[in-house]
């Protein structure tokens, strides 16, 4: 159980290119809000104004998506290197004020804020203790960074995201069951599928 006084960002990564998807994915409608808005909301709703939005890629059309449900906007300009760079940004950007930093994707719908808040709650508080979601016979995101990681995460570059960590000596890994968190929205049949 972490103490209260620990500062926690939530990140919102939101700027990959969609190219499996054809279009915007971040801007798509589900059940009527954009899957960028529904994963601002919910990290809202758990970390308050605490909440960075890593854009890139159409960031007008993301923008607008948002609504000025918004919070901290960040413009990842190397969107187009893939999933780290956009870790990095978020990393660098919360390094001077998070004790730790909760990574989440706006492509995974069924996330929600009561998920976020036991990942949260199951953080020692320890610098080198990492917690991530745990479904399909895997860890993944969200995932909650210490600040221990948090220097490590702003080096990141390219496709590569954060999983190298979990297996990485200087750090221990919880993991907390969420089975929901293995969809995650690709293609316009992963979206189809869903409604």
């Amino acid at each position: 159980m972490t103490d209260q006084q620990q500062t926690i960002f939530a990140a919102v990564l939101a700027a990959g290119g969609s190219s499996r998807f054809g279009t915007t994915k971040q801007a798509v409608p589900l059940d009527g809000v954009p899957l960028v808005r529904r994963a601002v909301d919910m990290a809202t709703e758990v970390c308050e104004n605490r909440v960075v939005t890593v854009i890139g890629h159409d960031s007008a059309v993301v923008l607008k998506a948002m609504n000025s449900h918004s919070g901290f906007i960040v413009v990842n300009e190397d969107y187009a290197d893939g999933l780290g760079s956009s870790i990095a940004t978020a990393a660098r950007v919360c390094c001077g004020s998070a004790d730790a930093l909760l990574l989440l994707l706006a492509d995974q719908p069924f996330v929600t804020a009561e998920h976020l808040r036991q990942l949260i709650d199951t953080w020692s508080g320890s610098e080198d203790e990492i917690v991530a979601t745990a479904y399909s016979g895997t860890q993944g995101p969200p995932v909650l960074f210490p600040r221990g990681a948090l220097d490590a995460l702003g080096s990141l570059t390219g496709d590569r995201g954060a999983r190298a960590f979990f297996n990485d000596s200087r750090f221990s890994l919880k993991t907390v069951q969420f089975e929901p968190a293995a969809i995650d929205i690709d293609t316009p049949a992963d979206l189809a599928s869903l409604v």
